[in-house]
């Protein structure tokens, strides 16, 4: 039987949680049928580690030991806990590796723990954040733009895109166009079917406004833009709802109406998420062309500095990639 490609787990920031919620996943998934190993140094894992020089090393010493493939350049002394800008190259180093390896085939996805753009950008990364970095190594040779990555969170029985994310709640209205609703929604439909194997998924829309603006009386947005995004959606073939209320959208959802739901902001469609499953929630990017997921959550220094960094999320992460690549056919 032809064994399944490993997942390239990042390194993250050395200082923060990564390696410790890297050592307990390998101690829970150790036996599973899906080998990972991670890009960065064996000198941050207290688990038994063996180094390897390939990925396809990975899978025949998964279940005794974490595989690690080593940075080619020395990571600086670390204290948990207190991060340093001097290991910036080479928690880019570890992103960098690991996209090229899923690009190429020999990582069936990426998963990548939690890094702090702060000491980055201290460092003069350029990129806006974490996923814009990755998008952009995987921009295709010669193309200007970067494939356009969309947010996906996955836990407590929800799949939630964001069609905004990381913006001040009174910019939204004017970020919101029916173009980007339309282009949202195709990456959504298209990688539904390719990375979670739905033949034909079902899609809602939230409104902006309460009550989906309850036909333009407490909002124009939904009339003017959201619901035309979603009847050209639908002209292509693509099962998209009109706006539904934000209130009741998500347990429709959970009953098994749609597949995926599309929110306008940020918290909006984090907090279904994240009441119903706030340790094991999976971030997932939709719109490359590799596979990756992440824990929902940050560096956490100090959880990291005292050891009691949860690893429930990146063992969801690494499950999710599994599936997703199974899916995918890798």
């Amino acid at each position: 039987m032809t064994q399944p490609l490993p997942l390239a787990v990042t390194m993250g920031d050395p200082a923060g949680c990564g390696p410790q919620i890297t050592d307990k996943a390998w101690t829970a998934l150790k036996d599973s049928k899906r080998p990972f190993y991670v890009v960065s140094s064996q000198t941050l894992y207290d688990v038994p580690t063996v180094k390897i020089d390939t990925p396809e090393q990975a899978i025949g010493v998964f279940k005794t030991a974490l595989p690690v493939l080593e940075l080619p350049t020395a990571i600086p002394v670390i204290e948990t806990g207190h991060p340093r800008s001097e290991t910036a190259p080479s928690i880019l180093g570890s992103i960098e590796i690991g996209v090229r390896q899923a690009q190429s085939g020999q990582a069936a996805a990426i998963v990548t723990n939690p890094i702090s753009k702060a000491l980055l950008y201290n460092a003069g990364f350029q990129h806006p954040g974490h996923t814009e970095f990755i998008a952009d190594l995987c921009r295709p040779s010669g193309e200007e733009a970067a494939p356009k990555p969309i947010m996906m969170l996955a836990g407590g029985g929800l799949r939630v895109a964001l069609a905004t994310i990381h913006v001040p709640l009174a910019h939204v209205p004017d970020l919101i166009t029916e173009d980007l609703l339309i282009e949202t929604g195709r990456i959504v439909h298209r990688d539904l079917q390719r990375k979670f194997g739905l033949a034909s998924p079902r899609i809602a829309f939230t409104g902006l406004n309460p009550h989906a603006g309850e036909a333009g009386t407490i909002g124009r947005e939904e009339v003017e833009i959201i619901n035309p995004a979603a009847e050209s959606l639908r002209s292509e073939g693509i099962a998209i709802s009109d706006a539904r209320p934000g209130d009741t959208v998500f347990h429709e959802a959970l009953q098994g109406h749609f597949d995926a739901v599309i929110a306008m902001t940020h918290d909006q469609g984090l907090i279904p998420v994240k009441t119903l499953d706030m340790w094991g929630g999976v971030n997932t990017t939709l719109g490359l062309p590799i596979i990756r997921t992440s824990p929902d959550h940050g560096t956490a220094y100090e959880a990291a500095a005292n050891g009691t960094a949860r690893a429930d999320s990146v063992i969801a992460a690494l499950k999710l990639a599994s599936q997703m690549a199974e899916a995918a056919g890798l």
